[in-house]
């Protein structure tokens, strides 16, 4: 519905040949319209007419893919994926080899148009490998070819300068095998020359900026566009354009299409060696004759060359500067001038480069060629220059029209056929055209005696002095009374002053309007000579591509025969694609540029208007519609329209033909208006139609009141019958809900009045039997079964036999309360009982000193937190594996409780020393690690007290007696890692033995010892401190801060 509301949209309608008015200013007029609500695409017929908006559109998504994916052509907007998915289903459906002409002059977006029908067929063809290999390989040849054969011009960012032809040929399925490559007429003067503002090819760009170090120094080239010739020695920069990443990408692209490294290598050097020589300068010299000669100026560009290509500079030096004459049996060498040697270099590079393209295309065809044998249908897709009027027409121009007047024919001509055959097909009498038949202009340029070409290749062939002027005359005696030629000489003797028209011009006139061509350089373009000692030259190369690029410098198959002209391989070209194309069903793409600036959605009616004619599209319409501008299937038509008439509304029972005819004779449209076919109804003037859907348009805003009409009855009727259901289903219950309610009162009512009823009679009857220990007994007798019942029920409930966990049943009964407390408590003290018991003896030893520890430190110091999860060892030096320790357990001959290493405080300046401390039941020996001899052994009724800090370190001050006799030096200040167990097994051991508890003083200030007085200690603690060991200062000498962290 969408798509034929905008087909017939009057404003702008999706299909021209329901233009009406049809006039160049209502074409326009809906051109621009349309593109105004971004709707680049138009058709004529069966035409795509494309404007480029020079934006990207949200309109080639995958899911546009598969709207457009085995569509009507008609039932759809108007789209370029439209004709590509005809094309493709003719072609696998009808067996029927197709191709698709895409033209439009530059920047109008035709490269981009062959790539948007190629990515669609790619993306509907089905799945699989081997079909995905060949169509990545078919996709990739775009960068390959736009690499080298495209460039920036004034008119657009990535011009084609080539013509290309792919022929995309299917297997029965239509699924894609492999296709063949047609280049024509590469705009090689490009490579040596190009103006202000444009770019040589992109290659020379994306070589020099993505190239990587190694490999410009392989080739010899210099990263800076300004050091060659042949780029104008200017900047490469252009803007939204990275060409470093475009050089990845057509590397990338090369690989998919299988070049080899080596083949990829080979192709840069030959590039290289074109950018290369427009660096070569030439000098002017005489030789003693007075002859003027030529020298190379700097021989190193010259030398690098050879060097890439394999070949002594010599040869390559007397090629470019002197030439070999053949008269007869006699060779003479002449010297070139220092123009002629330039010519002769410039010639050079100019077929390299359009060689090595041939070469890349006839490579790239090598990889997508289909394998002889296979039965195969063909897509072909042409990507052409457009007709060309500048103010300044050369060769190339002249050429290129030439090219556009034969497409038009074959377009005119396959129309008609194509209206010819569908007029038959239905059974509609044909009547004849009457349009513009160019070929009298496309015989003007090529008949074979007296056609322009014929002109330039006789003239170029002419012996004696051959120049533009000879081969001017000669056309102006040729075509004097020809109606599309002119010249200044034919106009004067028609008496006719025209001043636009320069003397060394001429003037055709083409379907798309007057071109002058100016003849400088025709003669020199048309004949493309090379000397034969520069095809020698590069014949001597070792370089294998660029040898094979030149086989008639071979000296041993030298040829005197002139090559065939530029004009003459085009026109045979023309000739074979347009063979081609006649075997083909043809599909049009016609592209448009719609501003010179290539600003987005900028529309520029007179350029707009300029191209309209140059392209023909009002003779396109004009010959699309010369019968009946509208047909349509009588199915689709009939369920479109059937709403007209009573008799086809809303069903028709009988054929779709026999419905339409019903509904058009009830409508009473004229007679000559209306053609029935066989399966089609024809329609001759656009404004029939638009009467016709003008008639549905008020007819379905009619429909659609009386559906709104009929949906808001239905909606109130059903919305009331669902109220009035409600309302009675929530009487019924609520009127429910209150019987019982009312009853469920009564019941409670009459139950409670007969149960005190029936204790009244109770108790009087039992009166007298009544005894007065009953209440006692009763009560007794349900105390005593709760209380079962709750032992019971405690019996089956008991809680898990883990020590952790203290879960308990609740008690049922408040009076039980304090019993179940008291059970809990009894069972748990077992729990720990049973658990006791199955401790192995050094387990209930580690618990007890855990137990201690707690008792000691906890909440206390903040280092118990941190030894919880820490098992008391006891033994931490290993005196039983180390030979060297153990005369030190031999010192204390008692029992050991712990061994370790702590440091000790020196008395006098603070600092510490690492010492060996063994704990036994009797002793305390600290010793030296090194010697493992005892330093100190102290007796445990020697010991005091001991002070801690209560903070997270390991810093302790054992204060002993004044009687002891090692205690005349003072108290001993330690640091150990294992505080909380060395006091602990102190506390125990004094506990074990002498049957007293250690004193214990957590305090961050006490006083302390030493041999010259007491000494006040303040623990501070300090960020400074180390993390592990505390930092001792001595203060004056009765002072001492110790900073723990």
């Amino acid at each position: 519905m969408e798509a034929t509301t905008s087909l017939l949209d009057a404003d702008a309608v999706g299909d021209l040949v329901l233009l009406d008015p049809l006039t160049e200013e209502s074409l326009l007029q809906t051109l621009r319209e349309r593109f105004r609500r971004s709707d680049i695409y138009t058709y004529i017929g069966n035409v795509v007419i494309s404007v480029n908006p020079y934006r990207s559109l949200p309109i080639y998504t995958p899911e546009k893919v598969q709207e457009y994916r085995n569509c009507n052509f008609f039932a759809v907007k108007p789209h370029i994926y439209a004709i590509a998915d005809d094309a493709y289903r003719s072609l696998r459906d009808r067996d029927r080899d197709q191709c698709i002409l895409i033209t439009g002059e530059s920047g109008a977006g035709k490269t981009e148009a062959s790539k948007l029908v190629m990515s669609y067929v790619a993306a509907v063809c089905s799945k699989g490998e081997e079909v995905d290999r060949v169509k990545e390989q078919l996709l990739q040849s775009n960068p390959v070819l736009e690499a080298f054969g495209n460039a920036k011009t004034v008119r657009n960012d990535n011009s084609s300068r080539f013509g290309k032809y792919m022929d995309v040929e299917f297997d029965f399925k239509g699924e894609p095998l492999g296709g063949v490559i047609s280049n024509y007429l590469l705009e090689k003067s490009r490579v040596v020359r190009h103006v202000k503002g444009e770019r040589n090819f992109h290659i020379f760009y994306q070589l020099l900026a993505g190239g990587s170090a190694q490999l410009l120094q392989q080739l010899k080239l210099r990263q800076d566009c300004r050091h060659y010739g042949y780029l104008n020695r200017e900047t490469s920069g252009l803007p939204g354009v990275d060409d470093a990443a475009n050089f990845h990408t057509m590397q990338d692209a090369m690989r998919v299409i299988g070049f080899s490294p080596a083949e990829v290598t080979a192709l840069l050097e030959v590039t290289a060696v074109v950018l290369k020589l427009g660096n070569v300068q030439l000098s002017s010299s005489y030789q003693a004759s007075g002859m003027e000669a030529s020298s190379i100026t700097e021989p190193q560009e010259l030398q690098e060359i050879c060097e890439l290509i394999g070949l002594d500079p010599g040869i390559l030096e007397r090629a470019l500067c002197s030439r070999t004459v053949k008269a007869r049996d006699e060779t003479v060498l002449t010297t070139l001038s220092v123009p002629q040697g330039y010519y002769g270099r410039d010639a050079l590079a100019k077929n390299i480069y359009s060689r090595l393209f041939d070469w890349l295309v006839n490579r790239i065809n090598t990889s997508i060629q289909v394998k002889p044998g296979k039965q195969r249908k063909v897509m072909g897709v042409l990507d052409i220059y457009g007709f060309e009027i500048f103010q300044d027409n050369g060769f190339e121009q002249f050429i290129i029209n030439y090219c556009n007047e034969k497409l038009q024919q074959i377009f005119i001509l396959m129309t008609l056929k194509e209206e010819q055959e569908e007029y038959v097909r239905e059974g509609i009498q044909w009547t004849p055209v009457e349009f513009f038949d160019n070929s009298i202009i496309c015989n003007l340029i090529e008949n074979s005696k007296c056609g322009i070409l014929a002109m330039l290749d006789e003239e170029c062939l002419r012996p004696g002095v051959v120049n533009e002027d000879t081969f001017l005359t000669k056309l102006n005696q040729l075509f004097a009374t020809h109606k599309h030629y002119e010249s200044r000489e034919t106009q004067n003797a028609r008496h006719v002053m025209d001043a636009s028209l320069p003397l060394q011009c001429f003037r055709i006139h083409h379907y798309a309007g007057k071109v002058t061509y100016n003849v400088t350089g025709f003669i020199e373009r048309n004949n493309d000579l090379l000397f034969r000692d520069l095809s020698q030259a590069m014949w001597a190369a070792r370089h294998t591509l660029l040898r094979s690029l030149f086989p008639e410098g071979d000296p041993q198959k030298v040829s005197l025969k002139l090559p065939p002209t530029a004009g003459f391989q085009f026109k045979a070209s023309v000739a074979t694609l347009m063979k081609n194309l006649y075997s083909k069903n043809p599909n049009y793409i016609r592209c448009i540029k719609p501003n010179e600036t290539k600003t987005a959605m900028v529309f520029t009616p007179e350029l707009v208007l300029a191209q309209i004619r140059y392209l023909g599209l009002m003779e396109n319409v004009r010959v699309r519609r010369a019968g009946y501008a509208f047909r349509q299937l009588y199915g689709p038509f009939l369920e479109r329209y059937k709403m007209l008439s009573p008799r086809t509304w809303p069903r028709w029972a009988g054929s779709d033909r026999e419905g339409a005819e019903v509904l058009l004779a009830e409508l009473a449209f004229p007679p000559e208006e209306l053609a029935f076919g066989h399966t089609k109804i024809f329609i001759r003037s656009p404004r029939t139609l638009f009467d016709l859907e003008g008639s549905r348009q008020a007819r379905v805003v009619q429909l659609a009141v009386l559906i709104q009409k009929t949906f808001r009855g239905w909606r109130c009727r059903t919305q009331y019958q669902l109220m009035r259901k409600s309302q009675i289903i929530i009487s019924a219950w609520f009127r429910g809900h209150v019987q019982k309610n009312k009853y469920k009162q009564m019941k409670r009512s009459a139950l409670v009045i007969q149960a005190y009823a029936r204790g009244w009679k109770v108790r009087r009857a039992y009166r007298r039997y009544f005894r007065s220990a009953a209440s006692a007994c009763l009560a007794n007798f349900i105390y005593r079964r709760l209380v079962q019942k709750f032992l019971m029920g405690l019996r089956r409930n008991l809680p898990p036999l883990a020590v952790l966990d203290r879960t308990w049943p609740p008690a049922p009964y408040k009076f039980l309360a304090e019993a179940n407390q008291e059970l809990r408590s009894i069972f748990y003290r077992w729990k720990c009982k049973k658990y006791r018991e199955q401790l192995t003896p050094q387990r209930r030893a580690l618990l007890q000193a855990k137990l201690c520890a707690s008792e000691l430190f906890k909440d206390k110091k903040k280092l118990y937190s941190k030894s919880l999860q820490q098992p008391f060892q006891g033994e931490y030096l290993g005196l039983t594996q180390n030979p060297k320790y153990q005369k030190l357990h031999a010192v204390a001959k008692d029992k050991l409780v712990m061994a370790d290493t702590v440091r000790k405080v020196n008395r006098a300046s603070g600092k510490t020393v690492p010492r060996l401390l063994l704990l036994t039941t009797e002793h305390l020996v600290l010793a030296d690690p090194k010697a493992a001899q005892p330093k100190t052994v102290l007796s445990l009724g020697d010991i005091r007290s001991v002070s801690v800090t209560r903070f997270s370190d390991g810093f302790l001050a054992l204060h002993l007696k004044e009687t002891s006799a090692v205690g005349s030096k003072g108290d001993f200040l330690l640091v150990s890692d294992h505080l909380i167990e060395l006091v602990t097994r102190l506390h125990q051991t004094l506990l074990d033995t002498r049957a007293q508890a250690l004193p214990l003083h957590i305090a961050d200030q006490f006083s302390t010892r030493f041999q010259k007085g007491d000494v006040a200690v303040t623990v501070v603690e300090s960020a400074k401190a180390g993390s592990d060991v505390p930092v001792c200062k001595k203060r004056g000498s009765h002072k001492m801060e110790v900073l723990v962290h």
